[in-house]
């Protein structure tokens, strides 16, 4: 190759990893940060669980929800083939506020989870309504934190931290989900609409006021398409409060990113494969062509990431085999035949 094209290249990638570094110096100085804080009579909360096939990731985070004192804590079986009902029922029968719904038929029309959303949300009573995945663990403190954080707004998005477990997708996981925070400057997120499905807390009147899940239900980022609707929203930082372990193997991360990598990137081939490339080459190429200076910089990048966000440093340590793990999800994105929990993703 012509050493001044090499020159130019890598002079890019310099660049590039310089913005990085700005948006997340600027990220840990400013981004909103939740606090644990006790629970308040008012406003009541409460917290919905869509559950499918979720009988072991219930047994470790119910517990934590029926501690949060919220109003009521409402699991819909969302047609599981495993034993989340059982599991669901068992853990909360001694629980004054806890409801097992049993989920109905999915409509035509709907992804899954916005009807399972939707379906909760019509037996909810609170004042607000907490969304949160049957995967995420909530630490004490964690509901009086969110309603905190949440105030007068209409909607709050809570970034959870993450849990890994196993070599593959423990370096994948932490690598898509903390690129966040050195990708842009949270106005800029906020502006987009960058939100979290993970956990969403909703003023009760404003989620009906804006159709709630029925107003997004063929969205696959339908937590993205609300946050869009719902202008005031607000995106922090919740660390502290929740934590999650998003995939157990490679192989399920592989399937999980995969079904949502495309529209993350707007539906758009060449900006997915543009993501591929962007990312190979400001974390794998520079240590295969020799250049350690950029090497580093892009691997302190993401141990100051790993250090700010409490989470452990090995996955930071494998940076530059992130990038190549994730061609393969790059991939699955581009194929059709998507599915996630035994249903078609179209």
């Amino acid at each position: 190759m012509n050493p001044f094209v090499l020159y130019d290249f890598f002079f890019g990638v310099f660049l590039f990893l310089l913005l990085r570094w700005l948006a997340l110096l600027y990220n840990l100085l400013s981004f909103p940060r939740l606090k644990p804080l006790p629970t308040p009579p008012r406003p009541t909360a409460s917290i919905l669980v869509p559950a499918r096939n979720e009988a072991e990731n219930l047994r470790r985070s119910l517990p934590s929800l029926l501690r949060q004192g919220a109003l009521e804590v409402l699991v819909l079986d969302d047609l599981s083939q495993d034993e989340t009902a059982r599991v669901a029922e068992a853990l909360g029968k001694d629980h004054p506020g806890f409801r097992l719904i049993p989920g109905t038929p999915l409509p035509e029309g709907w992804r899954g989870k916005n009807w399972a959303c939707w379906q909760l949300a019509q037996e909810a009573q609170g004042e607000v309504l907490v969304f949160t995945d049957a995967d995420v663990v909530w630490e004490e403190g964690a509901l009086g934190g969110l309603l905190a954080g949440l105030g007068k707004r209409p909607l709050l998005s809570a970034l959870p931290g993450q849990e890994v477990v196993g070599l593959g997708a423990g370096t994948v996981v932490p690598f898509v989900m903390g690129g966040l925070y050195s990708f842009l400057p949270h106005p800029l997120l906020h502006r987009l609409g960058v939100a979290n499905g993970q956990v969403l807390a909703f003023r009760r009147e404003a989620y009906f006021a804006l159709g709630g899940h029925r107003a997004v239900k063929e969205e696959v980022l339908e937590d993205v398409a609300l946050a869009r609707k719902a202008p005031g929203y607000a995106l922090a930082l919740g660390t502290g409060l929740f934590r999650v372990r998003m995939y157990r193997s490679y192989r399920e991360a592989l399937e999980g990113l995969g079904k949502n990598f495309l529209d993350i990137h707007l539906k758009n081939p060449a900006i997915l494969l543009g993501s591929a490339f962007y990312h190979l080459a400001l974390y794998t190429l520079p240590w295969l062509w020799g250049r350690l200076d950029l090497g580093l910089l892009g691997l302190g990048e993401r141990l100051l990431l790993g250090l700010a966000l409490g989470g452990p440093l090995w996955p930071a340590l494998l940076t530059p085999l992130a990038p190549v793990l994730l061609l393969p999800v790059y991939l699955r994105a581009l194929l059709p035949g998507k599915k996630w929990k035994g249903r078609p993703i179209v």
